[in-house]
Formats: C-alpha cells, sequence, structure tokens
C-alpha cells in the first residue's frame, strides 16, 4: 500500500470547510539592501497577526531542496501533486484557465509579448506589463494573420496583461519542448528545441519555428511589445482529479487564467467573475456554501517581487490581509502560504521555502504573534514538503481517520 491508499483508506467525510490561501511569491529574504526585515515584517497585518495567535506555523519546500519552481509545479505541489511526479506545461495551464477546451494531441504554450531592440535582443521579458487592451489587439492581429502552419491550426487567445497562449491543433505533435524565453534580458530568442528525440517533437519545433517567422514581422512597428517568448510547451497529461484524491469538492477563485487552469486540471470549480483581491474573497465565502474546499490566489505579491518592488509588495500584502477577514468566520481550517518565494533582491523566483500558516480549533498554537518568515522558523509545522500540505488541512479538519490499532 503506498501512502495515497494509505490516506484513501482513512478518509472521514464531514461538514467542515477549508480553504486555501495562496499569495502568490509570498516567501522573502532580509538582507541589507531590505533593511534586514522582509515585506511580510514591514506589512501592516491586523488579520494574520490575529490568526497568528493561534496557528501553527512553518516553512515548506515546494519541489525540492535548492529547487527553484515555476507557478505549476509551485501550485501542483500546494495542491498534493508531486511536481516531480506530475510535470504540467504551462501552456496548457494557460490555456485551460482560458477556457480553451484542449483536445487529445493539442500543444499549448504559454507567450509573453516582450520588447525587442533593432538587432532583436530581448529588452524587457514583459515589454513594461502592457495593458490586456494592447495584448487583446495585438492577439487579433496575430489570429487574423495566422489561421494555419502546414497542416496545423493555430489557436491565439489573449490573457491578462502581456499574457497569451498559443495552441496549436493537427496530427502528428508531441511534447515537451524548451523555451524560447531566454529567461533574461540581454539575449535573443531562444531557438525552440525538442527535449526528446520523437519525430513529432521535431514537427512541433518546426511549426513554431514558422509561427516565429510569419509573426515577428507583423509586429515590428507594436511598441513596446513587437515581440513575444513561448513557454511551457507541452499536451495536456492524465492527472487525478482532487475530489477522488481527497473527499474534498473544491471550488478555485482567481484572478489570472493560469491558476484557474492550474485548478481546472485537477478537477476543480472555476469561479468566474472577480477582478480584485475583495471580490476574490467575497466569492470565496459564497463558494463555501455550495463547495468544501475553496482555493484562493493573489497575484500582486509576486508580481512585487519580480519587479523588486519592496514597497509594492509589502503593499499586496496588506490589500490581502484587508480582505482576508471576511473569510475567517466561515471557514473550520485555514492554511496562508505562497506558492513559491519570490525575493524582492532577487526579482524573480527563488528556492527559499515559503512561510505557511494552519489555524484551526486543534492545529495547535505556536504562541507567535505575527505569520513572518522568521516567526515560521519558530513554528511546529517545521519544514515539510508543500505535497503534504492537504494532508495536514484534513487531519485538522477530522478527515483522516486512525491507523492501525
Amino acid at each position: 500500500m503506498n501512502s495515497d491508499q494509505l490516506y484513501h483508506k482513512l478518509l472521514v467525510p464531514n461538514d467542515s470547510k477549508l480553504a486555501l490561501v495562496v499569495l502568490d511569491g509570498l516567501g522573502d529574504i532580509a538582507t541589507e539592501s531590505t533593511g534586514f526585515r522582509t515585506p511580510l515584517e514591514v506589512a501592516r497585518t491586523p488579520n494574520l497577526d490575529i490568526l497568528a495567535k493561534r496557528s501553527a506555523l512553518g516553512r515548506m519546500i515546494a519541489v525540492a531542496p535548492g529547487i527553484t519552481p515555476g507557478s505549476g509545479p509551485g501550485h501542483l505541489g500546494l495542491f498534493g501533486y508531486d511536481p516531480l511526479e506530475y510535470e504540467v506545461g504551462r501552456g496548457v495551464i494557460e490555456a485551460l484557465g482560458l477556457g480553451i477546451d484542449l483536445k487529445h494531441g493539442d500543444m499549448a504554450a504559454r507567450a509573453n509579448f516582450c520588447s525587442l531592440d533593432a538587432k532583436g535582443i530581448v529588452t524587457d521579458r514583459r515589454a513594461g506589463r502592457i495593458d490586456t487592451k494592447v495584448c487583446e489587439a495585438q492577439c487579433t492581429l496575430l489570429a487574423a494573420k495566422i489561421k494555419k502552419i502546414g497542416d496545423v491550426e493555430v489557436i491565439i487567445r489573449a490573457g491578462k496583461g502581456h499574457r497569451f497562449v498559443v495552441v496549436l491543433r493537427g496530427k502528428g505533435l508531441e511534447g515537451q519542448l524548451g523555451d524560447s524565453d531566454p529567461h533574461r534580458e540581454g539575449l535573443p530568442i531562444a531557438t525552440v528545441k525538442p527535449l526528446t528525440k520523437s519525430a513529432k517533437a521535431a514537427k512541433t519545433a518546426k511549426v513554431l519555428a514558422a509561427f516565429y517567422k510569419q509573426a515577428l514581422p507583423l509586429l515590428k512597428n507594436c511598441k513596446p511589445a513587437n515581440g513575444f517568448l513561448l513557454r511551457g510547451i507541452a499536451h495536456q497529461p492524465k492527472i487525478p482529479l482532487f475530489e477522488e484524491r481527497y473527499g474534498l469538492k473544491a471550488a478555485a477563485i482567481a484572478i489570472y487564467p493560469m491558476y484557474k487552469g492550474l485548478a481546472q486540471l485537477v478537477g476543480m470549480k472555476k469561479v468566474e467573475g472577480p477582478n480584485t483581491v475583495q471580490q476574490e474573497f467575497e466569492a470565496a465565502v459564497d463558494a463555501l456554501k455550495a463547495y468544501d474546499f475553496v482555493f484562493v490566489h493573489v497575484k500582486g505579491t509576486d508580481m512585487a517581487g519580480e519587479d523588486g518592488n519592496f514597497d509594492a509588495k509589502v503593499k499586496a500584502i496588506e490589500e490581502a490581509d484587508a480582505a482576508l477577514g471576511q473569510l475567517l468566520p466561515h471557514v473550520d481550517v485555514l492554511a496562508v502560504t505562497g506558492d513559491h518565494s519570490t525575493p524582492v533582491p532577487v526579482k524573480g523566483h527563488s528556492w527559499h521555502p515559503q512561510p505557511v500558516m494552519i489555524c484551526g480549533e486543534i492545529a495547535g498554537w505556536d504562541g507567535q504573534d505575527r505569520f513572518t518568515e522568521r516567526t515560521a522558523n519558530l513554528g511546529s509545522l517545521g519544514v515539510f514538503d508543500a505535497k503534504y500540505l492537504i494532508r495536514h488541512m484534513q487531519a485538522n479538519a477530522r478527515r483522516l481517520d486512525k491507523f492501525g490499532a
């Protein structure tokens, strides 16, 4: 019997309500440049402070020690799926989140509009975070001009801000493929290369090369977003559903399509409509009337970390804290954490374990006054793999029976 079989055998249904609040990229590091304080330490967080006084705290490793996770692996780990066992391309996640009905054999890539100089060098990987309306207009331009490449249909769908999705539909396609994103400024767009020796992967790479050849001239005069980068090029994998795994009917609330797609991938019900953090938590309260479990995703913390903007990250934490209060009376077990750390000094995702707090009647109180990286280091949860977070929540909700005599 493996651990998943054991957990399933121990499931105990009840009426408890569980909530997982993910402040994307929450974790940070204290350095001299930040005055040896983190945004969590500087932020005014009255609701998190109240929770900290009656919660168990700790740190979580998203994938493995020293591994910097992308958002996909980070969230799959939070949902209890070992990221090393279940690899999902970002394109698939984004496509699902945008409501694209992926077919068997479809290839999906997440795309970022970017800025290129006259020599084709990437000067801004996010094109200054262009407005969504600009993204939509440019996607409409590409979609009108590029409908097929050979026998392969091309589907282009705008996302939020600078993000969009490219889906290839046709025979003989396969992934995984490498990114065209060089992952830092100062380099040209990389050539998409197959990560396997299959003929299908080679064909997919050729189709994407042809797509670039047609698309870049169309964007030549679109400033600042005159180029694009592809990431997470892959097909949709098979994955066990959340409700089957945990006995929890789950809903997901997020603003950005990628996180809706991650939730949909594991069978959570997407709640459409919210466009602000306040609206997300209002929707979470409403969703708990019909669901056992709700996942709430807040993006601002990650964006500020990637921009290296300490004050903006503090503000994003404070905004989430203010909205969080309305959820508290409606849950029996609440976990607050990040999917990974995005430290301001790093300006990107990092391997540092993210802080986590679990609040519930029998979660245990660690006697800390605040929820920060330092207090999390002192908590009773210690440092554990993110894939066990839902198991901790189930146990605290009395949804797991005793093992053995």
